[in-house]
């Protein structure tokens, strides 16, 4: 029997593009459930406590916001014909690095540290916006 690697080289990548785009569904689905789940959550807090603890008050938004980008990096992923836009991974890691400056800001140096990972998440954004986006393709 004699192995026939046109077949695996032209389906395979279709067969595992299939896989991500369903797996990439199914966690949509479950974000978006986590999504309204923190959604109800934050808002029966809300409306049986106000606002007792500003931290845990500030840090329950921003997971929501980090549900919700997530979210929209999927949705855009679909758009853009399947490409994750590096934008949408600086945006999370910038939300990410804010809530953990307001959940754990006893410690001025780590403190330091997180807004100096910021600074380079900003700055990775900045040159990015900065760059043409369409490079002329190298002749060899």
């Amino acid at each position: 029997m004699r192995f026939n690697y046109d077949f695996v080289v032209k389906k395979a990548p279709k067969f595992l593009q299939v896989v991500l785009n369903v797996s990439l569904i199914w966690l949509a689905i479950i974000l978006t459930l986590l999504l309204f789940k923190e959604l109800v959550t934050f808002t029966i807090n809300l409306l049986a406590n106000g606002i007792d603890d500003y931290k845990v008050f500030l840090s329950r938004i921003l997971v929501f916001f980090l549900y919700f980008e997530f979210i929209a990096m999927i949705v855009k992923y679909f758009k853009e014909n399947y490409h994750f836009p590096i934008r949408y991974f600086l945006y999370i890691g910038i939300t990410a690095m804010v809530r953990l400056i307001i959940v754990y800001y006893e410690d001025p140096f780590e403190t330091l540290l997180y807004s100096l990972v910021i600074l380079v998440l900003i700055i990775g954004y900045f040159i990015m916006n900065k760059t043409p986006r369409d490079r002329p393709a190298k002749d060899s």
